[in-house]
């Protein structure tokens, strides 16, 4: 089957690109830019254009038929690539449909990782516990990793570990045979306008899944019913086994707990699973080292930002924040939760302009003071990604801060090209 992947440079088709070519589908595809995920995408020798026009579709299909177009959500209806994929009657798709092709087709048993917050890294502790207990596996998660593609298909494996979105949706497309679901709180609500929508997909998903683990504190109203485990976080015997978990940070260590909870009842020794979680190295974007006292972070929720501060207050007690917020849109949602509670961690804040991505045009544009108004007793500084505020993160650093950057946009970039010029 030859499949043309719109968008291969994304976390989440630059992985089941992968997938499909090791699976033994003939792959190509398109981008608007090179990433680190296009890099990934060439090491396989897999072929690719900076060209969405539609010319170089055209040009592949005319070689020979392509016979799957998938691509991703964020791609727009009038996307030239995909009104051509239409006319020349190449079956579309998006990337879950093709995905669970492939995972019936291989016959995988597959281990969905759900919910608002955690998803990747949780995926990624998952499949580098299969790792190092030497069991085959496949696997999907949204990031690149340090330790292994972001996608991979094993001919071995019994099992396809995904990382399950519920944007546009996307998780109710697969019925697993386990589900992960590691919190529930509103979000997207440009799929699904109200919290009772929000919570009805999950106690759908959780209904199509053979088994699931969660949270009592974030089930849907009819969880019992579908017959999920339910953990109560606040049960003293589960407080204090978290607390041996040897990760830091309490979101961690929550999801991980989680992640033992699946793997005991998949009968996997507890003390191997735990000795495995120690030595977790993390996904990139994810708390991820970049250098002495550099971090990068792809948090943009501010339950996330809550957290991962949390996490660096652990390792430091001078944490310096680099916060980019994600989309106008999103800031609307969620400006009243700017608060002195949110950044209690963070010693001072460097708050830098909305990262914009799929803007409603009719909303107006939310400044960095606008954002920050209920702060007081935060030491806030607005600022630009330019050479002066790099110079800041230096000393910053040389005074032995951890300075944490935060955001989904461009941050990242950034701050990784500073730190290797």
């Amino acid at each position: 089957m030859r499949v043309y992947f719109s968008g291969i440079g994304g976390v989440g088709i630059g992985p089941l690109a992968l997938i499909a070519h090791e699976a033994g589908h003939e792959v190509t595809g398109s981008d608007r830019a090179e990433s680190l995920m296009t890099q990934e995408v060439a090491a396989r020798d897999i072929a690719y254009q900076l060209d969405q026009s539609g010319d170089y579709l055209r040009q592949t299909h005319k070689k020979a038929p392509i016979d799957w177009f998938v691509y991703t959500s964020a791609l727009p209806a009038d996307h030239p690539e995909l009104v051509l994929a239409r006319e020349l009657g190449i079956k579309t798709a998006k990337r879950d449909e093709l995905l669970a092709h492939i995972i019936a087709e291989k016959k995988l048993k597959l281990i969905a990782v759900a919910g608002t917050h955690g998803k990747t890294t949780t995926t990624g502790m998952l499949v580098w516990i299969f790792k190092q207990l030497g069991i085959p596996v496949s696997y999907s998660i949204g990031t690149t990793l340090s330790w292994g593609p972001s996608g991979h298909f094993d001919p071995a494996s019994d099992y396809f570990v995904y990382e399950c979105d519920e944007f546009d949706r996307n998780f109710l497309h697969f019925s697993p045979e386990q589900a992960i679901i590691t919190s529930i709180e509103h979000d997207h609500i440009d799929t699904y306008p109200t919290e009772a929508e929000y919570f009805a997909a999950f106690d759908q998903f959780i209904a199509q899944a053979n088994h699931s683990v969660l949270w009592q504190q974030d089930a849907p109203p009819r969880s019992r019913e579908h017959g999920a485990h339910l953990i109560d976080k606040t049960d003293s015997t589960v407080q204090q086994q978290m607390a041996r978990l040897p990760l830091a940070g309490q979101h961690n260590r929550e999801n991980a707990y989680l992640v033992l909870a699946n793997c005991l009842n998949n009968g996997l020794d507890e003390a191997a699973v735990t000795a495995a979680l120690a030595t977790f190295p993390g996904t990139n974007r994810r708390f991820e080292k970049l250098a002495e006292h550099l971090y990068s972070d792809y948090g943009h929720h501010p339950a996330e930002v809550q957290a991962t501060l949390q996490m660096a207050r652990e390792l430091s007690s001078d944490v310096v924040l680099v916060y980019q917020p994600h989309q106008n849109i999103r800031q609307h949602e969620v400006k009243n939760a700017y608060t002195d509670e949110l950044f209690a961690d963070a010693t001072e804040v460097f708050w830098l302009p909305t990262y914009l991505s799929r803007e409603d045009p009719t909303l107006a544009l939310l400044s960095p003071q606008e954002l920050t108004a209920k702060l007081r007793d935060t030491a806030c500084h607005f600022a630009e990604m330019n050479d002066e505020l790099w110079q800041k993160i230096e000393a910053k650093r040389r005074a032995g801060a951890l300075v944490l950057g935060m955001g989904a946009g461009s941050i990242d970039g950034w701050l990784r090209g500073q730190a290797t010029k």
